[in-house]
């Protein structure tokens, strides 16, 4: 068995992937905040010790925390991946022949803490000082990007998800994200900690347009004993499951995928924001959207690497239990009145982070719903979150479990 191993959501957390938000929430201004995908604009020093105490709190509780900006550094230092990463980022066809020319060797130019520190924070123009008589750069302003920022690599969760022996490097749906996957998947090519480790990529590790194939981390939970549950969101499609489920099945490392259809909105983004496991048989959960008439699918292997779909009859809850083998589940509902829950699930009180069964990390200021969890045995690590949270992720959409314990 691969060192790098997803057992479950809640088996004992042993090495994570995080990502502390640094230059590229610098670039987020008020008339750009949307297109990046964030809401609003953070307080950055604040934002840093938020995230500093959450890493605290994983290695406190066992785990062992990987930086994804240093990572990346590391991964630069190899000629061959920094030639692979720039190549895919940097070309003819994204600037033009003389400018693409001249941003490489800006780029090249520098050591390799610096460079990470660009390509996921973003460069402009006036950092370039370029003198290249490039039309593109001539219509551009000084403090428009050369580099886009990628402030949503926060969100480690998404990005890349590691299920069981393997990890899928996601494409992405968002054009904002597409570039991360870049990163990811250089990472896990050329980095030393993993380039000489046994484990599979199932999917997303290509050079060409997955077009609808889309999928995103926040939607995939590997709930365990060989089962996966994937919400179909308005990132993660169905053709996307299919092409993750053909490979799983293939590969042995699932039987079974319990797909859910989830509305299309951003207070849902991913089944994450509404729907995550605290215990073997214990879920946190939105009932305004996890309720019992919901689409839900089973899929599982069939002859000649088929997929079988069944359509679940008697709903997700019931599927999921059968799945973890237990009698039923214990349902913790977001906390207080219908004001009080519909403002602590988009403050992210539903996006709990297990780090063994039964402890679970979280927001301090969704105190309806700790109480609630609280009531049903679950013990609560309270992580501070005024200006993480404003970012739309909590504790689990800033974490990439890459070694977990099965159950």
């Amino acid at each position: 068995m691969s060192t790098f191993y997803v057992g479950s959501e809640v088996g004992q957390l042993r090495k994570v992937m995080v990502h502390r938000p640094e230059l590229s929430l610098k670039r987020l201004t008020p008339s750009n905040c949307k297109s990046l995908l964030f809401d609003d604009v953070l307080r950055i020093e604040q934002a840093g010790k938020e995230h500093d105490q959450f890493q605290k709190i994983l290695a406190e509780n066992g785990a062992e925390v990987y930086l994804l900006s240093k990572m990346l550094a590391e991964t630069l230092r190899i000629p061959e991946a920094k030639e692979w990463i720039l190549s895919r980022q940097i070309n003819k066809y994204r600037y033009g022949k003389d400018l693409a020319k001249e941003v490489r060797a800006y780029l090249n130019a520098m050591d390799e803490e610096t460079l990470s520190k660009h390509l996921t924070g973003g460069l402009t123009v006036s950092e370039l000082d370029s003198s290249s008589k490039s039309m593109t750069l001539d219509m551009m302003g000084q403090t428009d990007f050369i580099i886009e920022p990628t402030p949503n690599h926060l969100f480690t969760r998404d990005t890349s998800c590691w299920i069981y022996g393997g990890v899928s490097v996601n494409p992405m749906a968002k054009p904002a994200r597409k570039r991360e996957t870049v990163h990811l998947r250089a990472i896990y090519k050329f980095h030393p900690m993993f380039k000489d480790t046994d484990f599979r990529v199932y999917f997303g590790d290509k050079d060409h347009c997955f077009d609808h194939s889309t999928l995103e981390g926040g939607d995939i939970l590997v709930i365990g004993r060989g089962t996966v549950l994937i919400g179909m969101s308005e990132r993660t499609t169905p053709q996307g499951i299919e092409q993750l489920a053909s490979s799983l099945f293939k590969t042995g490392q699932a039987n079974k995928i319990i797909a859910l259809q989830l509305p299309k909105a951003r207070s849902s983004m991913h089944l994450d924001t509404v729907f995550t496991q605290m215990d073997i048989d214990c879920f946190s959960y939105y009932p305004d959207i996890m309720h019992s008439e919901m689409a839900c699918w089973e899929l599982t292997p069939g002859t000649d690497e088929k997929i079988v779909f069944t359509r679940v009859k008697d709903g997700f809850s019931h599927a999921v239990a059968r799945a973890l083998d237990v009698p039923e589940l214990r349902m913790i509902p977001t906390g207080g009145d219908i004001f009080e829950a519909q403002r602590e699930q988009w403050n992210d009180a539903n996006n709990v982070l297990a780090v063994r069964p039964g402890v679970v990390i979280t927001y301090e200021r969704n105190i309806h719903t700790i109480r609630n969890m609280e009531a049903a045995g679950i013990k609560v690590l309270t992580i501070p979150g005024e200006e993480l949270g404003r970012g739309r992720g909590g504790a689990r959409c800033m974490s990439c479990p890459m070694e977990r314990d099965a159950i």
